[in-house]
Order: structure tokens, then sequence, then C-alpha cells
């Protein structure tokens, strides 16, 4: 068991659950905020990223790399939301303008 090397599938499953970690978050922000939260998903990124450099283990930069990478990908997907909400796919909030 020593022999072998568990970061592959670390980082696998570490991917995984952020990516299913992301679904709902984009969403519900979509659905509370709008679009116009778009700035917190870059700070988070840009900040993860920063993070990620100054990390010398390799399994914890690169969860910080797919983190940061998955903060840039739901600025995208908060702007395809909102197409979505728009089109009926998704519940529209009532109480935001």
């Amino acid at each position: 068991m020593s022999d072998l090397n568990f970061g592959g599938l670390i980082l696998g499953l570490a991917t995984f659950l952020t990516i299913g970690f992301f679904h709902p978050i984009v969403i519900k922000a979509e659905y509370y905020f709008g679009v116009k939260c778009w700035w917190a998903f870059a700070l988070c990124g840009i900040l993860t990223s920063i993070a990620s450099l100054f990390v010398a283990n390799w399994v914890v930069s690169s969860i910080l790399g797919v983190f940061s990478f998955s903060c840039f990908w739901s600025i995208l997907e908060l702007f395809q939301q909102r197409e979505r909400v728009r089109k009926g796919w998704f519940p529209k909030n009532p109480n935001r303008k």
C-alpha cells in the first residue's frame, strides 16, 4: 500500500466535488443577486490562483487551481443561467428588479 500514489485520485475527487459544489451556487447567486455578483467569483478565482502558487504540496496546489478556474468558469455560467431563466427553464426571483 505504501507504493501507491493517491494524489491523482484525490485530485479527481476534488475536481468532481468542486464542480458539483459550484452548480447550485451559480443557480442561487443568479436567483438572489443576478449577474452583478460576477466580481465575487472573479475575486475568489484570483485569490485562489495566487494561493495555489505559494502552496508547496502539489495536490493542495492543484486543488486550489481547480477551485480557482471553477470560479472563473462560474462567471460564464452565471450569464448563461440568466439566459436559462429568461427562457423559463429556471424560476425568476419575483423580489429582484
